[in-house]
């Protein structure tokens, strides 16, 4: 059910939105057997849509034996439980579609964690048309009082649990701040984009890891997964794929989530990757940098990565590139597919971190050949020579390496910065 705005250019995207919201449906598990659209000038307050255009809602649902009904939009609590008057059947808006998907495809404990929480928030407002008799835990039957109705005791239950999950991922919050402290030295790079543009592919195919799960459909991974990356001249790279972001995200569900993609915020470079196939692939893009911006991540390092070339024809890619090219001169195209569809996006990431390191004169002793090893193995050594019982070493090092060195000896000068 889609209700685009007469002002809006929703309208001209109005089926690629409802193919989406019926991806969404398959992905649910849900079988899609009809769809209805209405433009509106402004939501009516009520029912969402217009009086006529509910009872014709209603009359489909009857040929169509249909259990459940799916708005495009989010809904209002009372707009929810009116249509659900009227119609006589279930009725989902696309924030309560997503969170259910969410619910089924979390697998770490805390994507579990964080998704409870956005359900919980979600549902509180809810309480009175979504009646759920939630499962009561310890302490709960102690805190009611004297003539409280049970709606009231599962809401209180509700803030307590909220509370309980906010505490939790503070903590979780906190142990992930540890790790990244001990992954400060190395060079980290996040993927993020829409779902289904081919983040998990791109990971799997530079990590050359088959146990990296990939499917296509919607929200296929939820769980944050980092790979060491060889990205040539002896260099890596700690890859990580984000969760993929998607049209009228649930406000909830972006903020549960801000642990999670703390990991982007503190990457040394986002690849915003975006499906070049797509049809709407522009209004994909603005809108995770849309959500970009609402996680305070618009200041950071940022190239656009134009994934599934593969998937055009010559003439289209060609205009794609030069359309492109004028927009964000620097963006890459590639082919997570293809053999060597992702040599320009290891060549950028072997770009930026050289840029990172200073070329550097080393003075070792001669007779210091582990010292001497150490560079070679942990740099990326441009020459050496020797100088009478010194050897002469020019070389780019992490700043971990550089003091090791200094630490035993070693006299090291700054000769360039790039």
């Amino acid at each position: 059910m889609s209700a685009p705005s007469k002002r809006s250019t929703a309208r001209h995207h109005v089926d690629e939105h409802l193919d989406e919201l019926a991806q969404l449906a398959d992905t649910a598990g849900a079988v899609v057997v009809g769809t209805l659209t209405q433009q509106l000038d402004r939501p009516h307050p009520a029912t969402y849509l217009g009086s006529g255009k509910v009872e014709e809602l209603k009359a489909l649902i009857g040929t169509l034996n249909a259990s459940l009904v799916i708005f495009d939009d989010e809904l209002s609590p009372a707009q929810g439980k009116n249509v659900e008057t009227i119609v006589g059947t279930r009725v989902m808006d696309r924030a309560e579609l997503i969170l259910d998907i969410f619910a089924t495809r979390a697998r770490s404990s805390e994507a579990r964690m964080q998704v409870e929480l956005a359900q919980l928030e979600y549902l509180l407002p809810r309480l009175t048309r979504m009646w759920t008799h939630l499962e009561k835990f310890r302490g709960g039957i102690g805190m009611r009082g004297p003539g409280e109705t049970q709606l009231e005791t599962d809401r209180r239950l509700i803030q307590h649990r909220i509370k309980i999950l906010k505490d939790r991922l503070v903590d979780v919050e906190r142990a992930r701040e540890i790790q990244r402290q001990h992954r400060k030295s190395q060079f980290r790079v996040a993927l993020v984009g829409y779902t289904n543009a081919g983040k998990s592919s791109v990971l799997r195919s530079m990590a050359n890891d088959t146990a990296v799960f990939v499917e296509d459909r919607l929200f296929a991974t939820l769980d944050p997964l980092t790979r060491e990356v060889d990205i040539g001249d002896g260099y890596t790279a700690l890859l990580t794929d984000t969760v993929g972001f998607i049209r009228k995200l649930p406000h909830h569900l972006v903020a549960s989530f801000r642990a999670t993609l703390s990991e982007a915020r503190d990457a040394d470079l986002l690849l915003h990757v975006i499906d070049a196939s797509h049809p709407v692939w522009e209004e994909q893009r603005d809108v995770v940098d849309g959500v970009l911006a609402d996680l305070g991540l618009t200041g950071r390092p940022m190239r656009y990565v134009m994934n599934k070339m593969d998937a055009l024809s010559p003439d289209h890619a060609q205009a794609l590139r030069d359309r492109v090219s004028n927009l964000a001169p620097d963006s890459l195209f590639v082919s997570a597919t293809t053999p060597g569809g992702l040599d320009s996006l290891q060549q950028l990431l072997r770009d930026v971190r050289r840029s990172q390191r200073p070329l550097l004169e080393i003075r070792i002793p001669a007779a210091n050949g582990r010292m001497l090893a150490e560079v070679h193995r942990d740099g990326e050594v441009i020459d050496q020579r020797a100088d009478e019982d010194i050897i002469v070493v020019r070389a780019r090092l992490d700043e971990a390496t550089i003091g090791r060195l200094r630490h035993a000896g070693a006299r090291i000068t700054v000769t360039a910065a790039a």
